[in-house]
């Protein structure tokens, strides 16, 4: 039985995770909540950590505790087996090696059921006893405290047709982004800074996609470029709809030259797609690098003038804005003039 105390700084601490914050703090907030809950002392003999699927098909994971990140994490492969079939078949798991402390795994589950995330608490074999069935259910309420809040905070983040993220949030992203950004640049010996680019996307002739089938077929168009968005790229890398056929994605990528290789891909995957009752439809997009000295809008205004580029010159193409200013195609923080888009 927990003492009033005890009891008062879990309600607290429970009050503060529906606070708000980026996925990072709630995600801290839930671990220190969980962890004051299973231990309440200073022994740390229960401890408590998430797992993220960073790569799916070749089943990697990372795993967060309130005081380290650990990427691309090695397990037993038992106790592998035990955290990617939690992630699978999204229900509580056990994983105990003999003789060995105890592992309860909890699957966190995003608006779609799907599994984001998973929590592991274990513990020792001291406290085994102490971790009864009212304790599971109690953490199992948390957790549940913790996906509809979330839940909440995605559906006023994301947009309704296409589970993007809005316009709303963009702002706030990209400063995140671009602080990440200046303080990586103040280590100048960190050699694991990663290049960073927005880019525009926008639907060619959707117009006439409206115009000819009628806009409830033109919201499934909508919605089938999302869906081939998130097929394309990571779940990393945030993906925002702006409104209409136009939509904005941020990429981190290790080297100069991947970005084109990235957004071509997804470009070449777009051309040959069929879309039900429409047939193909292709996009064009402009793309500029992010600088620890951006704005939001400025970085808009760039990618936007590399995208109006390319929709004048052709469609269905990539363009880049730094590449165009270097080659004098275009000028830079002016646009091409007045371009008919559709």
């Amino acid at each position: 039985m927990k003492t009033t105390a005890e009891t008062n700084t879990l309600l607290g601490k429970l009050v503060a995770l529906t606070h708000g914050g980026d996925e990072n703090s709630l995600e801290m907030k839930l671990l220190g909540l969980l962890s004051d809950f299973v231990a309440p002392t200073k022994n740390h003999e229960n401890t408590v950590a998430i797992y993220h699927l960073i790569h799916p098909e070749k089943q990697r994971l990372s795993r967060h505790t309130q005081h380290q990140l650990e990427a691309n994490i090695k397990l037993s492969k038992a106790h592998q087996q035990a955290v990617m079939r939690c992630f699978t078949e999204g229900e509580t798991g056990l994983y105990q090696p003999a003789n060995a402390d105890q592992v309860k795994l909890y699957p966190i589950k995003d608006f779609a059921e799907k599994v984001v995330s998973v929590i592991e608490i274990t513990i020792s074999q001291q406290n085994l006893g102490h971790f009864d069935a009212h304790a599971d259910n109690a953490i199992v309420m948390m957790l549940e405290i913790y996906q509809n809040f979330t839940k909440l905070m995605n559906d006023n983040e994301c947009d309704t047709l296409t589970g993007l993220l809005n316009r709303k949030t963009f702002d706030s992203k990209i400063n995140k982004i671009i602080t990440q950004m200046r303080t990586v640049a103040k280590r100048k010996e960190d050699k694991s800074a990663q290049f960073y680019y927005l880019a525009i996307f926008d639907i060619d002739h959707f117009k006439r996609v409206n115009d000819n089938f009628g806009h409830l077929i033109g919201d499934e168009v909508l919605l089938m470029f999302s869906q081939l968005m998130k097929q394309s790229f990571r779940d990393s890398d945030p993906l925002f709809r702006f409104g209409g056929e136009e939509f904005v994605g941020v990429f981190g990528c290790n080297h100069v030259n991947d970005i084109n290789t990235i957004l071509e891909r997804f470009r070449s995957k777009m051309a040959q797609f069929v879309f039900p009752q429409v047939g193909k439809v292709t996009v064009s997009a402009g793309y500029t690098e992010i600088q620890d000295f951006d704005n939001s809008s400025q970085l808009i205004d760039r990618a936007d003038s590399a995208l109006y580029f390319a929709k004048n010159h052709g469609r269905n193409q990539i363009a880049c804005f730094e590449h165009l200013v270097a080659t004098g195609e275009l000028q830079a923080n002016k646009k091409e003039g007045d371009i008919e888009l559709f």
